[in-house]
């Protein structure tokens, strides 16, 4: 079966319109799917309600269980969900696997965290009365997930509101829906209850979700998405002062510095920038090394992303598949030649493909000045921007200049020297002598313009629960 309508109460539902999802390696039309509208959003929140009732009163033991076998059955058919994230968003196989692992992933953690939502009893030091503290779900949550990571972007979200206890309606991303619809059955089987998660695409994004976000029954949103819409999400929520988690942009420093092991920084870059193709938020953006270390590592990362392979992801020998959308594609290359044209020095690719898909080649530039487009905004593909510096202190002011704060990475051999950078870095996350920060056991998130509030760890779940507190005498 063709999973390509809406999922509302357990059900697939036709919608009244529908619209294409693009295979950005060929171009060509993958399925036609229902866009869902006002209507299709009422009857999933009427749904999740009426389902959260029941879930949120299970004991959490049978919640965990539930989340357990979700985790169990997607390690099962993992090869399944990469083939079809690589079909939609064009990551070649070997990445889409790993984001299928790291999807799969968050059910087994948050399985783990159901059972920890823990309280505390205490005496009030002046009144002697007891201070009783709880954890409940917070309501009807609204997850909107985006197009960078189809299958994990929505499983770091369904995971801890399932774990807390919430009913959740999800709006994927237009360009990549298909994986969470193929999720649906999964979960079924997993034993989630009818109703209790509900999947709206739609090409109608703004008005679906504002709508949503005006419905008292929701108490909770989570977005993972540009700086730019998370604003607007916030004006919306601010109505009925919801409980926001946002994961916005980012404009991520890499920072070489003069005692770092030129191998252990090299992989690490190509970690950091090439993973997802560079469509990340955590992509590797702005590249500091040291002026001592420049030429060497400079030659090294360009041998490293010319000998990349680029091409349909259903190949298992490419390396570096399409990006997402003609938009996206372009603007990456329009950050290439404004940097060329203020200075930057084209070290390998910089060429877009004649052929049917959205590629572009591994590129590297380097000289690349502070007033270049790329410094400022994020590539969001598959583009290494090398800076030089003399004086670490100024590398870690260049580093922290941008209304962005959501992860940096910092290579050296001098761990003291390297955790004192660390501190002074404003950023939500760190990578330290490593390119990959994401885990599901870890608080994800970041600071200034890059969001509010944390996702995975133990913090993920308590974006969808409030804190009671009760003050008794027994």
């Amino acid at each position: 079966m063709d999973y390509t309508d809406l999922y509302i109460d357990g059900e697939w539902r036709k919608g009244a319109e529908r619209f294409d999802v693009i295979n950005p390696a060929t171009e060509e039309v993958l399925a036609s799917v229902a866009s869902a509208d006002i209507a299709d959003a009422d009857a999933a929140l009427d749904a999740a309600e009426r389902a959260m009732a029941d879930w949120a009163a299970r004991k959490p033991r049978e919640r965990s269980e539930v989340l357990r076998r979700a985790w169990e059955l997607m390690t099962e058919r993992l090869d399944h969900f990469a083939h079809l994230i690589t079909l939609e968003n064009g990551k070649a196989g070997a990445d889409a696997k790993g984001e299928a692992t790291y999807a799969a992933e968050f059910f087994r953690w948050f399985a783990e965290e159901a059972v920890r939502a823990d309280g505390m009893i205490t005496h009030a030091p002046a009144s002697g009365a007891r201070i009783v503290v709880q954890h409940k779900p917070a309501g009807l949550a609204v997850l909107v997930t985006p197009w960078n990571y189809p299958a994990a972007m929505g499983t770091r979200k369904i995971a801890p509101a399932l774990a807390a206890g919430c009913g959740v309606i999800i709006k994927p991303a237009s360009e990549t829906p298909l994986t969470m619809l193929a999720l649906m059955p999964l979960l079924e089987e997993a034993g989630v209850p009818k109703g209790l998660v509900n999947v709206l695409p739609s090409k109608k994004t703004g008005a679906l979700v504002d709508h949503m976000l005006h419905d008292p029954r929701v108490r909770v949103v989570s977005f993972t998405g540009s700086t730019g819409v998370g604003r607007k999400l916030l004006k919306s929520a601010a109505d009925q002062v919801l409980k926001p988690a946002m994961e916005l942009g980012g404009n991520a420093p890499v920072l070489v510095l003069k005692d770092a092991d030129m191998d252990t920084a090299i992989e690490g870059t190509m970690l950091a920038k090439m993973r997802n193709l560079g469509e990340a938020c955590t992509a590797a953006n702005r590249i500091y090394v040291h002026e001592d270390l420049a030429e060497a590592f400079t030659a090294k990362l360009s041998q490293r992303m010319s000998a990349l392979k680029v091409g349909d992801g259903t190949d298992p020998s490419v390396d570096v598949g399409p990006l997402v959308n003609a938009d996206t594609r372009d603007k990456v290359a329009e950050f290439v030649s404004d940097a060329l044209a203020k200075g930057a020095k084209l070290e390998c690719g910089g060429t877009v493909s004649n052929g049917p898909g959205y590629f572009y080649p591994p590129t590297v530039i380097s000289n690349v000045p502070e007033t270049a487009d790329c410094v400022q905004d994020e590539i969001f593909g598959p583009v290494a921007a090398i800076q030089t510096f003399a004086d670490e202190e100024d590398a870690i002011r260049r580093a922290n200049n941008t209304e962005y704060g959501l992860v940096a990475y910092v290579f050296s051999d001098d761990f003291k020297r390297a955790m004192q950078v660390c501190e002074k870095l404003d950023y939500g996350m760190v990578g330290l002598n490593r390119g990959l920060v994401s885990d599901p056991a870890a608080p994800f998130g970041g600071t200034k313009q890059s969001g509010l509030g944390r996702e995975g760890g133990h913090e993920g779940m308590l974006e969808f629960m409030e804190t009671q507190y009760i003050s008794a005498e027994w």
